[in-house]
């Protein structure tokens, strides 16, 4: 069989036939799909699309139509789920058929694997016009799971439904399996073929899927160089303190109404600039001014306006940093993170025990409300590697002691003071404060893109990993700054802010607690 690239795989119908330009543009293979048609209407189109194909040298599929693939000579074949077995399809097809059988869960998976399909249509990613979607929307981490099924295997994959630009990149990361089983591509309908410009439409996704394809995010978790040591974390995190101060970037944050002017303070004391936007109205031009974006759900009141925050600063490349407040409490909660998690892309998710062990399922640790209870995960470290692997982001664990991960390398902090406990909402401005880390590195990135400056490789890169490590350093060693002139709880948050003001790098390098571990 002739060595078949999956990549931008496109799915026509009667009126949306594969115009020349799309498939100039990079798409890669089609499928000619024809629910309603007349055998004689759909023979018809299928010729027509196979002379544009074999112009452009692209192979051609027909969905279920046996009899129209051999009319044609088509160059194979897809099935759903209730259509033709796989054994008889290829008893009738010429040897070298393409075949491949739509999938919606993992006995769809085995099934198609053991009669000996070519590839696998993985979906509903998400919601579409273009079919009529029967099955549970599965999302990039629904898509991942059945991608798990298909490790070991020479099963090729795409996903299909929903698919377009502005979420292509979110799909193809967040869909890897926890062994590193990615998408060999996408299948795309309307993104390309309603287009007024199919050429550029088709040029812009290609273009996309190929980036990804040649970047390290397939197999390496970690958005820097690896190879990290102590000092060069210290020395990176307070680099971008400096950063941070330097650029006084505008940190996006739709957060809970409990904890909306301390966030604000530490925001402003570190020396960033606020703004708190929760309508859907405004995100699409908030998310081109800002630096980063916090999504902070604790108490809910715009799942539309997250919803919106979070897509639009995938779009514009801003780093997004997700905290799930409560999010084991309720079922409303769980359902709401699955959502917005499917939705868009986040840079970094941070969490205390409970709520981390709630997203990743874990009986290891229980909630009360907000809190943890118990002593915490056995082993926290192998705990946020195996979750930054499964979210494809950065995960940060709070608690006595802070444990964060890209997937690969694990930190360990032991900075703090037990009076953070005894302040409503300072995990929420851990989580402020990481989004402003965040923001910092990610402008240091794009200054030092725009003038070719050789500074360190993981500040150029924009380091997550990293700008995670100083945002949490930032909140611990001011805390522990803090405690040593405050009375209580009460002066404690005041002295904290004016701690978060005065940090330096000579101070935060010479304070931190850091190791670097294995799991």
């Amino acid at each position: 069989m002739v060595e078949v690239d999956y990549s931008l795989y496109l799915v026509t119908g009667r009126d949306l036939l594969p115009p020349g330009k799309s498939l100039k543009g990079g798409v890669t293979l089609v499928q000619i799909r024809e629910k309603h048609a007349d055998t004689g209407e759909f023979l018809e189109i299928a010729r027509q699309s196979q002379a544009i194909c074999k112009k452009y040298s692209v192979p051609i599929l027909i969905n279920d139509r046996i009899d129209i693939a051999l009319a044609i000579k088509a160059d194979g074949v897809h099935l759903g789920q209730s259509d033709m077995p796989i054994s008889i399809a290829r008893s009738l097809l010429p040897p070298g058929s393409i075949i491949g059988k739509t999938c919606n869960t993992p006995e769809h998976i085995r099934k198609a694997i053991e009669e000996g399909a070519d590839y696998v249509g993985l979906g509903p990613v998400w919601g579409t016009k273009t079919k009529d979607v029967k099955h549970p929307l599965l999302g990039p981490r629904g898509i991942a799971r059945l991608l798990a099924g298909l490790e070991g295997t020479d099963v090729k994959s795409v996903a299909i439904a929903g698919i377009k630009s502005t979420n292509v990149l979110h799909c193809l990361h967040g869909s890897v399996s926890s062994g590193g089983r990615c998408l060999d591509g996408v299948a795309v309908v309307s993104d390309i073929v309603a287009s007024l410009d199919p050429l550029s439409a088709a040029k812009k996704l290609a273009t996309i899927i190929g980036a990804f394809k040649s970047s390290s995010t397939q197999s390496i978790f970690s958005l820097g160089a690896g190879g990290y040591t102590v000092d060069g974390v210290k020395n990176a995190a307070a680099s971008i303190l400096t950063s941070v101060r330097k650029y006084s970037p505008l940190v996006h944050q739709i957060t809970n109404n409990v904890v909306m002017n301390q966030s604000a303070n530490v925001t402003i004391a570190l020396g960033a600039s606020p703004i708190m936007a929760a309508s859907p109205e405004e995100q699409e031009d908030l998310s081109k001014v800002t630096g980063g974006l916090l999504i902070n759900f604790g108490t809910i009141e715009s799942l539309e306006g997250m919803m919106a925050a979070g897509k639009n600063a995938n779009i514009t490349r801003k780093p997004v940093v997700f905290d799930p407040v409560g999010v084991g409490a309720t079922r409303y909660r769980r359902s709401s993170a699955n959502d917005l998690l499917n939705a868009w892309q986040p840079t970094v998710i941070k969490g205390n025990a409970a709520e981390l062990g709630a997203l990743a399922n874990s009986q290891e640790v229980q909630a009360k409300g907000v809190d943890s209870l118990g002593s915490g995960f056995a082993n926290p470290a192998k705990f946020v590697r195996d979750l930054a692997r499964a979210e494809r982001c950065i995960i940060v664990l709070t608690g006595v002691t802070d444990w964060i991960s890209d997937g690969e390398t694990v930190i360990k902090l032991s900075n703090g003071n037990p009076l953070l406990g005894r302040i409503t909402g300072s995990g929420c401005i851990v989580g402020t404060s990481v989004a402003t880390f965040c923001a910092g590195a990610s402008l240091t990135a794009a200054e030092a893109r725009s003038t070719n400056a050789h500074e360190d490789a993981r500040l150029v890169r924009g380091d997550m990993l990293l700008a995670a490590v100083a945002g949490v350093l930032a909140i611990t060693i001011a805390s522990e700054y803090a405690a040593l002139n405050a009375r209580g709880s009460g002066t404690f948050l005041p002295a904290l802010i004016d701690e978060l003001g005065s940090l330096t790098e000579e101070k935060l390098v010479a304070s931190a607690n850091v190791e670097i571990v294995s799991c």
